[in-house]
C-alpha cells in the first residue's frame, strides 16, 4: 500500500519508494497541498506544515471566519472568479452566464493499481501491486459539477501521476474553458525554472532562469507539442546540479496544445501548473457527460537533475512504452531519404538494400515518394497507393526483394496530411481543417486532415492498414510535417469549434491505437519534421521518435542531451548522415558521427553506395559495436557528465541494470591549443569495485575512475572517444 488516509484529520499521504506527497482538507472544505519531497514515514504536524492566514485585499470565503484567505492557501486544484486571485486550474461558464467555480471536498476512494484513461495515453501498471490510486472528489454544490482528482503513487518508481475528470451532474450544459491536469502550490519561490525550447532542427535546448514575480509560462498553440517548446518543465533549487539539490519535474502525457508554468504571487509563493492549453479551447459538457483531461507525470528528486531524469527514463521505458519493442533490441536501419530524396526507383532501393546487408545493417526504410504521383512534396499526400512508375512490382515486390537481400523492410507515411493536388482532396475537399470563406493556408504544399471527424479517422485506419497488410513491412516511420492553421471543422457545429484541437488529438490517439494494436510485429517510429512531436503521448503508441531532422553530430550533442532531461535514449532515433551535413554544411569524420549516434537507436541517413572501401570497414565496425551495445544502452541508466550548454565538451555514460556493464562517451567540438590535462570523471560506480576498460589490461577501482578519471588526449576539431568498461569484481 502506497496511500495512507487519516480519516479523522482528512490527511492523504502518498508514498513512493523515496518520496511523500501529502494533502489535507483544510477548514473541512478545501483540498490543500501540505508537502512534496523526501519520504516521511509518518504524517507531519499539519498545523505546522499547513499555515492558514489572512491577506489584505484578499476576500474571505466565509463571513464568520476571517482568519484565512483562500488567496493564501496552498491548494491542490484552485478555481477562478472567486477569492483566489492566482492562476486557476479550472474555469467554466454556466447557462446563466456566471463563471464562479467553488470546489468543496466530498470524498475519496482508493483503488489497487492504476485504471486506464478513456481515449488518452498514460503510464500503466502490469499488476495491481505496482501502485495505488486515490480518487478525490470535489464538488461545486451550487452548479452541481463534480471534479475527480486522480493520483497514482508507484511503489518502485519515485513518480506520482495526476489526472482530472469533470462530470456534469446538473440538468444544464456547462462550458469548460480550462481544465489543467496538475497544479501544485509551493510556500516559497527560491527556485530556478528549467525548460526545453528551440525550433525545427534545434529542438529541446535547455534554458534555465530564476523564478520571478508574475508568470513564467511555456506553451504550444500549434496543434502539436511542437519543436519550439516541450510539455515538460522543472523547478529546482538554485544550486541544484546534475548530482545534488531538489528538483520537481512536470511532464504532460499529451501531443497537442499545452500550457505549463509557474506563477509567483505577492507573498512569493509559487504555483506550478501543466495541462491542455486554454488558448482557443472550450468544451461543452452536456448533463451527465464527463471530460477527461490528460495525465501529468510528476517526479521529485533530492539528488539533482540526473536522478530526476533516470526516474522518468525507467518509468517511460517500462510503463509507458508498450508492445514487442519495449524490451526487444531495436534494429539498425538505413533510411534512403538523404540518399535519394524523391529520385529513386525499385532498382535503386533494391541496390541500397544489398549494400546495407553487406554492411551488417538490418533494416532498410523507404521514405517519402513511393505513393500516388509523388515526385516532389507538392502532391499526393492522402493517396496511399503505390506509384507503379517507380515501383512496378509494388510494395509487396519491393519488400520481397529487400527481404531476399537479408534485411527487413520499412516504409514512411504521413497519414494526417492531404495535398490539395490529390485524389483524396478532390473527392473530399471538406475533410481538411479549414474555415469556410478563408484561404486554406498551406505549409509544405499540404493541409491537415480533420481527425476530429470519425469518417476521416476511419479512412486513415483503412488506407494505412491496407498497405501494411499487403507486404512484409516491419517498420513504419509516421511523419507529420505541418502545424494547424485555419482552425475549423466542417464536422462540428458553430458552438463546438473550440473543441476541434483536442478532438483532433483524441482522433489521432484512436487511429494510432487501432493501427498499432492490429500490427504488433511492426516497429513504429514517430516523426514530426524530426522532433516536433517528441512527447510522452506519442511514446505510448510508438516506442521511438525521430529526434530531429538535424543530423549534424555537433547539433545532436545539444539536442540529444536536452531530450535526455526527461525522455530515455531508447526513445531517440539517432543516425549517421552525410557530409557536408545537409542541415549545417559541417564536415566531420565517420567516427564522431557514429559515436554520437550510438547514444540512441542507431542507423544511417545517407547514400550507402558512396562509401569508400575504407569507410565501409568503419561502418561495419560501428554496426558490430552497436549490436554489442544496444541491448544494454536501450535499458541502461544514463548519467550526464559534461553539458554542451556549458562549454566545449560533452560527455555521458550508461550503466546496465546489473551495474556490470558501462559505456562512456566523450566529445570535444573545437580544438584547444596547449590544453593541459583533460580528464573524464565517471560516476555511479561502486567505489571499491574493480573495473577493466576494453583495450586496457589494467584494472581500476570505481573510486579511481570517479575521482581521478580517465585522461583524454586528442587533437583537432570534432573529436570523440568512447570507453567500454566491465566490472570484473
Amino acid at each position: 500500500m502506497s496511500i495512507f488516509v487519516n480519516d479523522e484529520e482528512k490527511i492523504f499521504h502518498l508514498q513512493t519508494k523515496n518520496t511523500s506527497y501529502i494533502m489535507k482538507v483544510a477548514k473541512g472544505k478545501y483540498l490543500a497541498h501540505v508537502y512534496w519531497g523526501d519520504r516521511l514515514n509518518k504524517n507531519p504536524d499539519t498545523d505546522n506544515a499547513l499555515l492558514l492566514r489572512n491577506l489584505g485585499f484578499s476576500a474571505n470565503t466565509e463571513l464568520e471566519d476571517r482568519s484565512y484567505s483562500l488567496d493564501y492557501v496552498c491548494q491542490e486544484y484552485p478555481t477562478g472568479c472567486d477569492t483566489d486571485f492566482r492562476i486557476p486550474a479550472i474555469s467554466a461558464e454556466f447557462k446563466d452566464g456566471s463563471r464562479v467555480v467553488s470546489l468543496i471536498y466530498e470524498g475519496y476512494e482508493i483503488l489497487k493499481g492504476k485504471p486506464k484513461l478513456k481515449g488518452l495515453p498514460a503510464v500503466y501498471v502490469e499488476n495491481e501491486n505496482e501502485a495505488d490510486t486515490i480518487n478525490i472528489t470535489l464538488r461545486d454544490n451550487v452548479k452541481n459539477i463534480r471534479v475527480v482528482l486522480s493520483y497514482t503513487a508507484y511503489n518502485e518508481w519515485d513518480a506520482i501521476t495526476r489526472s482530472v475528470k469533470v462530470i456534469n451532474d446538473s440538468s444544464e450544459e456547462v462550458i469548460l474553458n480550462k481544465v489543467i491536469s496538475a497544479s501544485v502550490d509551493f510556500e516559497d519561490s527560491d527556485y530556478d525554472f528549467l525548460e526545453l525550447s528551440g525550433a525545427w532542427g534545434r529542438e529541446r535546448h535547455i534554458e534555465r532562469t530564476p523564478l520571478r514575480s508574475g508568470v513564467q509560462q511555456i506553451e504550444s498553440r500549434r496543434g502539436a507539442s511542437s519543436h519550439q517548446l516541450n510539455p515538460f518543465f522543472a523547478i529546482m533549487d538554485k544550486d541544484a546540479s546534475e548530482t545534488h539539490g531538489r528538483v520537481y519535474g512536470f511532464n504532460l502525457v499529451y501531443s497537442g496544445n499545452f500550457v505549463a508554468g509557474v506563477e509567483v504571487d505577492q507573498i512569493f509563493k509559487s504555483r506550478a501548473y501543466i495541462g491542455i492549453n486554454d488558448y482557443d479551447f472550450s468544451w461543452i459538457l452536456e448533463p451527465s457527460e464527463e471530460f477527461q483531461a490528460p495525465e501529468a507525470v510528476m517526479v521529485f528528486s533530492n539528488e539533482g537533475l540526473g536522478e530526476m531524469s533516470r526516474i522518468y527514463h525507467k518509468l517511460y521505458r517500462t510503463r509507458l512504452v508498450r508492445g514487442r519493442y519495449r524490451d526487444e533490441a531495436r534494429p539498425i536501419l538505413a533510411n534512403n531519404w538523404e540518399a535519394t530524396y524523391f529520385d529513386f526507383d525499385e532498382e535503386k532501393i533494391a541496390g541500397l538494400a544489398k549494400e546495407a546487408a553487406s554492411l551488417g545493417i538490418e533494416l532498410l526504410v523507404l521514405d517519402d515518394g513511393w505513393f500516388g504521383r509523388r515526385n516532389s512534396d507538392n502532391c499526393s499526400l492522402g493517396d496511399w497507393y503505390v506509384n507503379k512508375d517507380k515501383l512496378p512490382s509494388g510494395i509487396q515486390g519491393l519488400a520481397k526483394r529487400v527481404n531476399e537481400a537479408g534485411i527487413k523492410f520499412g516504409l514512411w507515411f504521413e497519414p494526417e496530411m492531404v495535398s490539395p493536388d490529390s485524389d483524396l482532396y478532390r473527392e473530399h475537399p471538406d475533410w481538411c481543417i479549414h474555415v469556410p470563406g478563408r484561404t486554406r493556408t498551406e505549409c509544405r504544399a499540404q493541409l491537415t486532415l480533420d481527425l476530429s471527424r470519425s469518417e476521416v479517422c476511419d479512412y486513415i485506419v483503412k488506407a494505412v492498414s491496407h498497405v501494411l497488410d499487403s507486404a512484409n513491412i516491419e517498420y513504419v516511420k509516421w511523419d507529420m510535417n505541418r502545424h494547424m492553421t485555419n482552425l475549423g471543422s466542417a464536422g462540428l457545429d458553430c458552438r463546438r469549434q473550440k473543441e476541434m484541437a483536442h478532438r483532433y488529438m483524441l482522433g489521432l490517439y484512436r487511429v494510432l491505437e487501432e493501427i498499432v494494436s492490429s500490427h504488433p510485429h511492426i516497429l513504429f517510429e514517430s516523426c514530426s519534421g524530426g522532433g516536433g512531436r517528441f512527447d510522452a503521448g506519442m511514446l505510448y503508441y510508438m516506442p521511438q521518435t525521430w529526434t530531429s531532422d538535424d543530423t549534424d553530430a555537433v547539433e545532436r550533442l545539444y539536442i540529444q542531451y536536452g531530450t535526455s532531461i526527461v525522455y530515455p535514449v531508447s526513445a531517440m532515433g539517432a543516425h549517421v548522415s552525410a557530409v557536408p551535413n545537409h542541415q549545417s554544411g559541417r564536415v566531420m569524420d565517420l567516427k564522431i558521427r557514429g559515436d554520437v549516434a550510438m547514444s540512441g537507436n542507431f542507423g544511417y541517413e545517407l547514400d550507402l553506395m558512396k562509401f569508400t572501401d575504407e569507410e565501409k570497414e568503419i561502418v561495419r565496425s560501428q554496426v558490430s559495436q552497436y549490436k554489442e551495445l544496444r541491448k544494454f544502452i536501450q535499458s541502461a541508466d544514463m548519467y550526464r557528465l559534461k553539458s554542451p550548454f556549458m562549454g566545449n565538451e560533452t560527455a555521458w555514460m550508461f550503466i546496465s541494470q546489473d551495474k556490470r556493464d558501462i559505456f562512456a562517451a566523450y566529445f570535444r567540438i573545437n580544438a584547444v591549443v596547449n590544453p593541459g590535462i583533460t580528464r573524464l570523471k565517471l560516476t555511479g560506480l561502486e567505489k571499491d569495485g574493480l573495473y577493466r576498460i576494453e583495450g586496457d589490461e589494467k584494472t581500476y577501482t570505481g573510486g579511481e575512475l570517479m575521482n581521478i578519471g580517465l585522461v583524454i588526449d586528442m587533437w583537432g576539431d570534432y573529436q570523440s572517444k568512447t570507453f567500454r568498461i566491465k566490472r570484473v569484481m
